[in-house]
């Protein structure tokens, strides 16, 4: 009897191990932890179609930062992104940013391309060279019909 005691306190002592393991593993993953101090850029984009609050910004294929609001300019008819990066790196004044899908099934993320300026942008300064999201759709629709785009 007491043996099997020992092996059920053992088996859940692993179990318990093994479910804090996976809360960490899912926390940095995700970005429950923040990596360290940051700073908001803002781009100006025709679509953002795809992309939410909390998706990921990368540069490189290496998460930088994430949207932190999309907002509608009534004035402009576009959408203002705020997103936070690593405050450790500096982005050329003429960077790109893009909206840019993972792959045929993958989602959206913000994709940050940078320029070849010395000059860099300040805490919330706006990227002006943007390219929204591309409809997976449209492109197929006009395929299909044999339109030229625009």
């Amino acid at each position: 009897m007491i043996n099997r005691n020992v092996t059920e306190i053992l088996i859940g002592a692993v179990v318990l191990v093994t479910a804090a393991w996976f809360l960490l593993y899912a926390g940095n993953k995700t970005g429950g932890s923040t990596g360290g101090e940051s700073y908001e850029l803002v781009a100006n984009f025709r679509s953002v179609e795809g992309i939410s609050i909390g998706t990921d910004v990368k540069l490189a294929g290496v998460k930088v930062g994430s949207i932190q609001s999309l907002g509608l300019d009534a004035e402009t008819y576009r959408v203002n992104a705020v997103f936070s990066i690593d405050k450790a790196l500096k982005i050329p004044e003429d960077s790109q940013a893009l909206i840019t899908s993972e792959g045929l099934l993958g989602g959206n993320f913000l994709e940050l391309v940078p320029g070849g300026s010395f000059d860099y942008l300040e805490p919330g300064n706006t990227i002006l060279d943007t390219q929204g999201s591309v409809s997976l759709i449209t492109l197929l629709m006009r395929l299909g019909t044999g339109s030229v785009p625009d």
